[in-house]
């Protein structure tokens, strides 16, 4: 796929596996801009560093698929299976990806094997993760291929919270990860991935050149981009799915500043929103604090949503000496 965009690539598998006339199965491969794409159950406040999102404008995504958070750039490549139901036993990884393994093998990583429940090792480092959706009588399995990611955003990105947070969702499984890259032989050892893509695809169907398996492309036609375009709207790129799927959570914030003494947060939000949020502390105010705490209940709890309320609130006055930005930084 063209898109770099991993809602858009999200989008069209779930829509080639909902809707598209499948006589064999789809093969997808696609390469994105700095995202990060969090599980079906997973709670994104707990397991994203969103401060660092947002400034570094790393794009985020909630797939349908369960699992734990990825992050992908341009060094990664993704891969899609789409098939029917009876083609494919739901959880059952390896046989998927044996086509993929089995390339990589040729192309000189002859240590790279499945292990775990949906991974992809090579001399005990993982490399590819996978996760599956099935609906009906259609599932798709998609995974990631660490080609040559930057391996030190990582630890910035998807490091839980030192804070004290009590959550029902999925917490991640970090595992020792590398790219597959330095494994290969030196041929295929490409200053792009859109280079090991092709070589991975020519060694996949044992071809010399893609021109042979052109026959097998899919093209989509205009009215059905259009409905990718209406599911990255309705669903990949709408904070009510990113965030709003988050299960219920409760979260503590605790800072002490010296002209300002104990600010101590407490906050409850069922689907993205706060449903109750609480102030203590030893600091002082000119305002009642349950004040504020009513302005902030039933406000979505994303940085951007907060912020704009904040824009009609001055903190110092519940807080003496505490300010808006404070407030943003302490809850973020």
């Amino acid at each position: 796929m063209k898109s770099q965009d991993i809602r858009r690539n999200l989008a069209t598998e779930e829509y080639l596996m909902k809707n598209f006339p499948m006589d064999e199965p789809l093969f997808l491969f696609y390469i994105q801009k700095p995202c990060v794409i969090i599980g079906r159950n997973q709670n994104v406040y707990e397991e994203i560093n969103l401060n660092y999102l947002r400034k570094e404008k790393v794009t985020l995504t909630r797939r349908i698929s369960g699992g734990g958070a990825v992050y992908d750039d341009l060094g990664n490549l993704s891969f899609s299976f789409v098939t029917t139901k009876n083609s494919a036993k739901f959880g059952e990884y390896k046989t998927l990806t044996f086509p993929i393994l089995q390339a990589l093998k040729r192309m000189g990583a002859i240590n790279a094997k499945a292990g775990g429940r949906n991974d992809l090792y090579i001399n005990g480092m993982k490399f590819s993760g996978n996760a599956m959706y099935t609906r009906k009588q259609r599932l798709y399995s998609h995974g990631t291929l660490m080609y040559d990611v930057d391996l030190s955003v990582l630890d910035k990105i998807l490091t839980v919270s030192k804070e004290k947070i009590v959550s029902k969702a999925t917490k991640s499984l970090r595992k020792s990860v590398t790219n597959i890259k330095p494994f290969l032989k030196p041929s295929f050892q490409f200053d792009k991935t859109e280079e090991f893509r092709d070589a991975l695809l020519r060694e996949i169907y044992q071809v010399d050149s893609l021109t042979k398996i052109e026959d097998k492309r899919v093209y989509l036609t205009s009215k059905e981009e259009e409905c990718i375009d209406q599911l990255v709207n309705k669903r990949y790129g709408n904070n009510e799915w990113i965030y709003g799927e988050t299960p219920q959570f409760s979260m503590s914030r605790r800072l002490r500043l010296p002209r300002v003494g104990i600010v101590d947060i407490r906050l409850l939000t069922e689907k993205g929103t706060i449903t109750t949020i609480r102030f203590f502390g030893d600091y002082f105010g000119q305002k009642d604090i349950k004040e504020f705490e009513q302005i902030l209940v039933n406000q979505k709890f994303i940085y951007d949503e907060i912020k704009k309320v904040l824009q009609e609130v001055d903190v110092s006055e519940y807080i003496d000496h505490f300010s808006n930005e404070e407030l943003l930084a302490l809850l973020f």
